[in-house]
């Protein structure tokens, strides 16, 4: 998909959806805790316990014969460590912050984004099930950081523990042109015990689901057709609510968040771009980035590449845009008198 498909703009949302927290800074306190939305942590850790599941869980129902077909996709975000380094006598010495000129690297967390996509499956052969796995091989990457003479003095070192775990695919049919379809996501990276900060490490972090379907449509699960709310309340989603995306009238896509959407959920026009928060009011947000000071600028660019990125779009935001986020009727409803 393409990056202006409406589709993705609303999964990207779910997809980064408390990331980074105003003001958007390292050093401020709800930056502390993060990750916090739509976790599929490791087994071996979750269990027992109450909290971090290590097993996300879709059910929705199609409305479509045996040969409609199915595709599946997975995102999430995989957290980064991202390390600053001292170049000293041949050797990366970790420090927390390294500054080189007008330029502050700062040592903290990064994520990047993982996708599994299952292949077109056709309704009549999920009842055994279709299975996808998921396989991330621990690495580590290394950024050169040179002086003002061009010599190295220091790096930045991003690494990644290693994901493994699967996406369960199955379908089954309750009526001639009716199926039930079941997407299970599951953690099964070893996990060897620890802190739960560890543990977040390999965990699919703000996981969220896509599905297709093609010769068919899905029933809504927010209000259901009368004749199929009994099948509609059988339905099991774990960690996650499924509804419609897309054009108002379509029925072929649906987004299983993690975080309670309507169905076809819509980004403001105006909105210059993701904020990461939650139920954000664009005009605020942008309001409070622009007052903060050149020490508190600093820091939010310094924080996180994705920080910066706000910072530099809502500083070259125009009178006009600015305006333009200071409140839209998108619609007159009836008024109605006794």
């Amino acid at each position: 998909m393409s990056a202006r498909d409406p589709i993705r703009a609303i999964a990207d949302a779910v997809l980064y959806e408390g990331y980074i927290l105003w003001p958007y800074r390292r050093s401020a306190m709800k930056n502390h805790q993060r990750w916090t939305f739509g976790g599929v942590y490791p087994r071996d850790h979750s269990e027992g316990r109450e909290d971090d599941p290590w097993v996300m869980q879709t059910q929705v129902l199609v409305k479509g014969s045996d040969d409609a077909t199915l595709s599946v996709g997975v995102r999430f975000l995989h957290i980064v460590q991202r390390d600053v380094a001292r170049f000293t006598d041949g050797d990366l010495e970790p420090i927390d912050e390294l500054v080189l000129g007008d330029e502050r690297h700062l040592s903290w967390e990064e994520a990047v984004e993982r996708e599994i996509q299952t292949p077109d499956l056709r309704l009549g052969d999920l009842n055994s099930g279709h299975s996808v796995p998921i396989e991330v091989e621990a690495a580590s990457t290394e950024e050169k950081l040179l002086d003002a003479e061009g010599m190295q003095a220091g790096a930045i070192v991003r690494s990644w523990e290693g994901l493994k775990g699967s996406v369960e695919v199955g379908a089954e049919r309750l009526e001639d042109e009716l199926h039930r379809v079941t997407v299970r996501i599951e953690n099964t990276t070893p996990w060897p015990g620890g802190l739960r900060g560890e543990a977040q490490k390999r965990t699919f972090c703000s996981t969220h689901t896509v599905l297709r379907i093609e010769g068919g449509a899905f029933v809504s699960l927010t209000d259901p057709p009368e004749e199929l709310r009994d099948e509609a309340q059988a339905c099991q989603n774990e960690q996650t609510w499924p509804v419609f995306v897309g054009e108002a009238e379509s029925r072929n896509t649906m987004l299983s968040s993690p975080i309670i959407l309507e169905d076809h959920p819509q980004i403001a026009p105006e909105s210059p771009g993701d904020l990461f928060d939650g139920g954000e009011i664009d005009q605020m947000l942008v309001l409070n980035i622009l007052s903060l000071t050149d020490d508190e600028k600093a820091e939010m660019r310094d924080s996180d590449p994705r920080a910066r990125e706000i910072l530099e779009r809502t500083e070259a935001l125009t009178e006009e845009e600015k305006m333009s986020l200071h409140g839209t009727i998108r619609e007159f409803g009836m008024a109605r008198s006794r």
